[in-house]
């Protein structure tokens, strides 16, 4: 399609544009005969990320923030070769990390435009080259292993020594230069050195600071540059950890997987990629469908990230992946183990808890146990990142830095530009190679993930065990970020759930009734894909959030005709109108325990009528007379404008900015919030995090407290009482956004439901909702994936205030023996529990 374009000229120093534009450039090229013998590159930089096409094929991804500013067009131009050739350079116009205004994290810049800046034809100095690289190392050497190593003085000694022998006017003396360094290179280290397993890495989120379209290209621009130096580096392995992803222009959905989208998009690329991972060259890791946040996914959702990447890898390379590969994401639940155990893994990798603000993570080599108490072997690289340059100073960190050291011998070194692709180059790799086994420095080994953990696991009897969550001390703020997308998750998990329940009972009842599978894949697959960890968190651009709403409202609207489907064929005749009935109306229960709750339907004239059911688990029931409870619910208002309402169960009184200044379990006639207090009392903060905006909530905001009491609207009756009673109120919250709740209480129900809308237009603002409650207990307890967990309310040491702000999923509770309160929600996940305080993160 490009090249039946009409070109223009284009000249170096032009800008193009704008933002998330694409250009094309078709560059003819020349070679003078007089460079036989040569080796020629084709070199391009610009401020965008570039790709060169040959043959009509991808061949090299250009991107200067990665290095990668030249396409090698031969190593050693000979006579026979075409001196004339026709590329095209396919330009997006956009950098690694997208077109931050002023700052990387800051909004694209819609405007933006990219310079060329340099497209050349030149003969590359191969001699040169690897001279540079011999000094480097060697420098580096001097400079870094210190005074009290004598092979400091001996790598400075050596290059001073190049130096005098080399003649940089006469090519002639590079060879005895060179050969100074490897004498070097060439002495040996003992057999008790640390040993670095290098693997080449391209971690490319599949959207963040650009929107999920863009991430199509980074993967092509990435991975045919790995392949291009595999093709010349037989000795290269690659991990490929994002594996998954998926993208979906709402009706028509575009292919699954990164993997697919080069096998739609870059077919030749992909029959490439093919090769090299048969060869043990290119190696798929991680084994979920994308690179998830770690803490927000529903314990199902977790299990079908797992089961949809297991499968793929399955189908696409014929085996499972052995180790879960989560480098980047903020936090890690207590869960994952037992999750990854039964996805067939049993190993993990990550690095990201190297950036805990407060604490020093103990170890780098560990076994994880997870609540029911299944261990996986984990490893962090100690050099704290997934993106190394094979520079020495990283090698002597990833020895330094490992805290368990004299545990095992052996450290993970990945190496290659990431977050925004890239990956690795050759420079790269020629550092390792002088690094290979040298004296004085690590033993450095390219690796494999599979050869890492095999060593490790032969190492492994004394290393330590770490038991619960790995918390990451940072990012806090990530729990409650893009509240639209916290809420379109939670929903498209329950309606996902509900269409299954649903779907399978449809199935046992009728045999006719087709079971929706591809449907439901490709819903989940949508939902999956927004659980990356940039899309869930909110830590992402508002192109990547439009994107994200738009899915959820597709899982929204296919997921309710999916439900309508299975409830036609599954309750056929009892939707049938019978003549002379009387009206009735079909309840179902789709959880796995019975319910009494009051439903609300419309009546025949429109007007809503309340009902009280039971429903038997996963199970209907059929409505015809109304069920009278044994206590119906009372609503008074008292002569100060305070409301009080009781149905038997509990009882509670509000004032009228709608607090709760009494929370009671009648039969046990216990207060709930203590004396002077108030709960269900809104709070604002300041948000002002030292840098990382959408991510963090600083501890420091907590000072800042201030209690929301600007009443525009005060409490009243709104349901005067009999199956329910509800009151609601007003609030203006900051400087111009309003707060609206309705406090419902049903009868026979055992809690009370607050219904809140915020209108929200405050900037760096926080606002919470706090319940000051008359329980005693050193822990709180969230529900996470399938369980729960506990952690301190107090904060004695440092490992305790850095959880100032947590996650849950549905529920924290706080309980003593015999009593507690739990504060439940359906859309929300940041909480904390201090003192006897519990707060829902708004």
């Amino acid at each position: 399609e490009a090249v039946a374009q009409e070109f223009g000229p284009a000249q170096v120093g032009e800008s193009f544009g704008p933002t998330w534009e694409t250009c094309w450039f078709k560059v003819e090229l020349s070679i003078p005969p007089a460079w036989e013998g040569r080796e020629v590159h084709f070199v391009w930089e610009s401020d965008g990320e570039g790709m060169v096409w040959r043959d009509a094929q991808p061949v090299q991804g250009l991107t200067k923030e990665g290095e990668k500013t030249s396409y090698i067009l031969t190593r050693n131009l000979k006579e026979s070769e075409p001196h004339s050739l026709t590329l095209y350079v396919e330009l997006a116009c956009n950098g690694l990390f997208g077109a931050g205004k002023g700052s990387m994290i800051t909004p694209p810049d819609p405007d933006r435009r990219v310079t060329l800046s340099k497209a050349e034809l030149v003969v590359f100095n191969r001699d040169v080259y690897e001279l540079l690289m011999d000094l480097e190392i060697l420098l580096d050497m001097a400079q870094l292993l210190g005074e009290e190593n004598q092979r400091s003085f001996q790598a400075l000694y050596t290059a001073n020594q190049m130096v005098n022998v080399c003649d940089v006017t006469d090519p002639s003396t590079f060879p005895a230069a060179r050969d100074l360094a490897a004498g070097i290179f060439s002495q040996r280290n003992g057999e008790s050195q640390h040993t670095v397993h290098a693997m080449g890495h391209c971690h490319i989120d599949s959207a963040w600071l650009w929107p999920y379209e863009e991430t199509i290209r980074k993967c092509a621009r990435s991975w045919v540059t790995v392949v291009h130096l595999m093709e010349h580096n037989p000795e290269l392995t690659f991990a490929c950890s994002q594996a998954v992803g998926e993208l979906g222009l709402i009706p028509v959905p575009w292919q699954a997987q990164q993997f697919q989208w080069v096998r739609s998009c870059y077919p030749g690329l992909y029959t490439r990629i093919q090769h090299f991972v048969a060869k043990g060259q290119f190696i798929p890791v991680g084994g979920t469908w994308v690179e998830m946040d770690g803490n927000l996914p529903s314990g199902e959702s977790m299990v079908r990230q797992f089961l949809q990447g297991q499968r793929f890898f399955q189908e696409q390379f014929g085996r499972i992946c052995s180790e879960f590969w989560l480098p980047d994401t903020f936090g890690y639940s207590a869960q994952l183990p037992q999750l990854m155990r039964g996805s067939g893994i049993q190993r993990f990798l990550t690095q990201k808890l190297s950036w805990n603000l407060v604490n020093s993570f103990p170890h780098h080599t560990f076994f994880w146990e997870g609540i029911d108490g299944s261990q996986v072997l984990t490893h962090f690289p100690p050099g704290d990142s997934y993106g190394m340059q094979g520079r020495v100073a990283e090698m002597l960190k990833t020895v330094k830095n490992n805290k368990d050291k004299g545990r095992v011998n052996h450290s993970a070194f990945l190496f290659g530009f990431g977050d925004g692709g890239g990956g690795p180059t050759q420079k790269m790799l020629d550092r390792m190679k002088r690094m290979r086994d040298t004296d004085g420095l690590p033993r450095v080994q390219i690796s494999t993930p599979d050869q890492l953990f095999s060593v490790l696991e032969k190492e492994s009897s004394q290393l330590c065990t770490w038991v619960g969550e790995l918390f990451l001390e940072l990012h806090n703020g990530t729990y409650t970020t893009q509240a639209q997308i916290k809420k379109g998750n939670r929903e498209c998990e329950r309606i996902l759930h509900d269409v299954e329940v649903l779907s399978s009972l449809a199935v046992a009842r009728d045999t006719a009734f087709q079971y929706p599978a591809s449907q439901l894949q490709q819903l989940w697959r949508l939902l999956l894909l927004n659980q990356f960890h940039d899309v869930l968190p909110g830590s992402c651009i508002q192109l990547v959030v439009e994107d994200a709403l738009q899915y959820y409202t597709e899982i929204r609207r296919a997921g309710a005709q999916l439900q309508e489907e299975a409830v036609q064929s599954l309750c056929r005749d009892l939707l049938q109108p019978q003549a002379c009935s009387t009206r009735s109306t079909l309840v179902l229960n789709t959880l796995s325990w019975e319910r009494t709750e009051v439903i609300a339907s419309p009546g025949p004239d429109g007007a809503e009528t309340l009902a009280l059911v039971t429903v038997p688990s996963m199970g209907y029931a059929l409505v015809q007379e109304p069920f009278v409870p044994p206590q119906p619910v009372t609503v008074r208002k008292q002569e100060d404008g305070s409301i009080t309402m009781e149905n038997g169960v509990i009882a509670v009184c509000l004032d009228t900015m709608g607090r709760l200044t009494s929370l009671q379990l009648l039969d046990s006639g216990r207060e709930s919030v203590p004396d002077g207090c108030y709960a269900n009392q809104f709070a604002l903060f300041d948000d002002v995090p030292l840098y990382w905006d959408a991510w963090d909530v600083m501890d420091y905001h907590l000072q800042t407290r201030k209690p929301v009491t600007t009443l525009l609207k005060p409490l009243e009756i709104t349901l005067a009482g009999g199956l329910r009673g509800s009151v609601s109120f007003s609030l203006q919250v900051g400087k111009s956004s309003t707060l609206t709740q309705e406090i419902i209480l049903d009868a026979m129900c055992p809690y009370l439901r607050f219904v809140t809308q915020v209108e929200w237009k405050e900037a760096h603002k926080f606002l919470k909702v706090e319940f000051p409650v008359q329980v005693r207990s050193t822990n709180a307890t969230y529900e996470i994936q399938f369980g729960h967990l506990q952690r301190p309310t107090h904060w004695n040491t440092s490992w305790d205030w850095a959880r100032f702000e947590v996650w849950a999923h549905k529920w924290l509770d706080l309980s003593e023996h015999g009593f507690g309160v739990a504060l439940l929600n359906d859309c929300k996940y940041g909480a904390s529990a201090h003192g006897n305080v519990l707060s829902l993160s708004l």
